[in-house]
């Protein structure tokens, strides 16, 4: 069964949400603050597939939680939901490691497309995907399609599903130009109604991780006005 945790207080929205998930097979938990989504996480013992946080709550916020589950696990998807004029509240929810982000008001439709999207790409790491037994080395690094990891000189390296996606795309493509809608139709999949921005903040995200000067990449190399390229 597909399940999802919705975390929002203002009531509407989340009968809402709530609404069209249950009409297309998930199965719903919904609270309206952070500290009973952090609660009901645990007390599933990690059971949820995603779980879809609104930046605003009283008490702890979404980005909170967001971070809190990550600490917990990168294997969950994580959507935030957050309003119009909260720009850097879209981009802290990435940093801490949230997969996407949906800006208020959405239509179901749009609800529905980034959720089902998201699924897909968690539920690559079950059952669905165990054929996979090869590894693709660059360099220092060796990424494991069946166990779908990243490690550096040996060393793991925590990525969520959507980097490792990422990561996995340029070690195919290493060496080549890859431009933001090529990275993000990829990854994210062509039906996304999302901002190409997406793409940056997670290339940050990553350069965090991975690279030994953030600020000076020799890995994921920007290709100003295109996209990145990988070098081993």
């Amino acid at each position: 069964m597909k399940k999802i945790l919705v975390a929002e207080d203002e009531d509407a929205i989340r009968e809402f949400v709530v609404i069209n998930l249950k009409r297309s097979g998930y199965e719903v938990y919904d609270v309206n603050n952070g500290t009973d989504a952090l609660a009901a996480y645990d007390n599933s013992g990690g059971s949820f597939d995603i779980a879809l946080l609104d930046v605003m709550m009283p008490g702890m916020d979404g980005i909170t939680v967001c971070r809190e589950l990550r600490k917990r696990t990168d294997a969950l998807g994580i959507i935030m939901l957050t309003a119009k004029a909260q720009e850097m509240d879209k981009i802290s929810g990435l940093m801490n490691g949230a997969d996407d982000y949906i800006t208020k008001p959405f239509s179901p439709s749009e609800l529905m497309a980034r959720v089902d999207a998201l699924y897909r790409r968690v539920s690559l790491c079950d059952a669905g995907e165990q054929t996979y037994c090869e590894e693709l080395k660059s360099g220092d690094f060796v990424l494991n399609l069946r166990n779908r990891t990243l490690s550096k000189k040996n060393e793991l390296v925590e990525l969520t599903q959507v980097e490792f996606q990422i990561m996995e795309y340029f070690f195919s493509n290493s060496g080549t130009a890859l431009s933001r809608s090529d990275i993000l139709k990829h990854v994210w999949g062509e039906e996304y109604f999302g901002e190409e921005k997406i793409v940056d903040v997670n290339i940050r995200r990553l350069r965090m991780k991975i690279e030994e000067q953030p600020s000076s990449p020799k890995h994921i190399v920007t290709i100003w006005g295109f996209g990145y390229k990988w070098e081993a």
